[in-house]
């Protein structure tokens, strides 16, 4: 069939070219509180790009969905709709109750977007927590959201071509439990994984989920435990970058590759150009960017 044929069929049936592929999008890239921190007066934060907390797009045919409402969700769904510029926020996804991860919800009530029943979906305890606690309760009563309780490890339809599940991961889970999200096409995976406590406490493995997946966001809170002098690092207990890197030394150079750490504390060198940066990549390991497409 000729080009000219080729878009006129696609246009007379509504079918598209690229309906079986999803785009993922980064929003953010840092631990809940941002970059630079409020009340750091380390170097760390000293002359920096600011940089927004970690969150994603999920964009299929005319529609978009984030994984997580953070404190910076003006300038990520502006972001979102600058790059999908003719598609609409579908829903968010939530992975937990921690505060970089569900806050941006403010933005939805009255005093601002003021939507109408936009699905958020989450997993038990956290639809519990909205539910029971102002003033995301309000948002519920107001019908700005509608929240869709997950179950983990079945998957929610976006659309024709695209499934997410959620997947539940150990974490500080005080208010909620934690999930992970996998969006899957026919064709391809993609893992977003911002918050987890050491693989270890896992029930499942990293190592098997790239055995999988085409790309994997994973938690890079820390590069290593020398970052928080005041404070044990054993009550954030996150994979340490080096601890993952060493994990995964012996996998494939493909399966390093889907590996792309995001979720950056303030003092993780990996915001920077540095020598644990430049470690990072020779080892066939990618480092999230905000923007980047994928």
């Amino acid at each position: 069939m000729k080009p000219l044929l080729l878009a006129l069929f696609f246009s007379f049936t509504g079918t598209s070219l690229f309906a079986q592929s999803f785009e993922l999008q980064i929003l953010g890239i840092t631990q809940d509180a941002g970059y630079p921190q409020a009340g750091c007066d380390m170097e760390c934060c000293g002359s920096v790009k600011p940089e927004y907390v970690s969150s994603v797009a999920i964009h299929e045919g005319n529609k978009f969905w984030l994984i997580d409402a953070t404190p910076d969700f003006t300038a990520q769904i502006a972001m979102a709709q600058s790059s999908f510029p003719e598609s609409e926020l579908a829903g968010i996804f939530l992975t937990h109750a921690h505060i970089g991860h569900y806050t941006g919800l403010i933005y939805l009530g009255l005093e601002a977007m003021n939507t109408k029943d936009l699905p958020v979906y989450c997993l038990p305890r956290m639809a519990d927590f909205l539910r029971t606690n102002g003033p995301w309760k309000q948002l519920v009563e107001l019908e700005n959201i509608k929240i869709i309780e997950l179950q983990a490890n079945t998957g929610t339809s976006l659309g024709s071509y695209v499934s997410i599940t959620a997947i539940e991961v150990p974490h500080r889970d005080e208010y909620s439990e934690t999930a992970a999200f996998l969006v899957a096409s026919k064709k391809k995976k993609a893992l977003y994984l911002p918050d987890i406590d050491k693989w270890e406490k896992w029930n499942m493995t990293l190592e098997g989920y790239l055995s999988i997946v085409d790309i994997a966001l994973v938690d890079g809170t820390f590069f290593n435990a020398d970052e928080l002098p005041n404070r044990n690092i054993k009550e954030v207990p996150h994979p340490l970058v080096s601890e993952t890197m060493v994990r995964l030394k012996d996998e494939k150079p493909a399966n390093k590759s889907k590996i792309y750490f995001t979720h950056f504390n303030h003092t993780n060198p990996l915001l920077k150009e540095s020598t644990e940066k430049a470690l990072v990549e020779k080892e066939g390991f990618k480092i999230a960017k905000t923007g980047m497409l994928l």
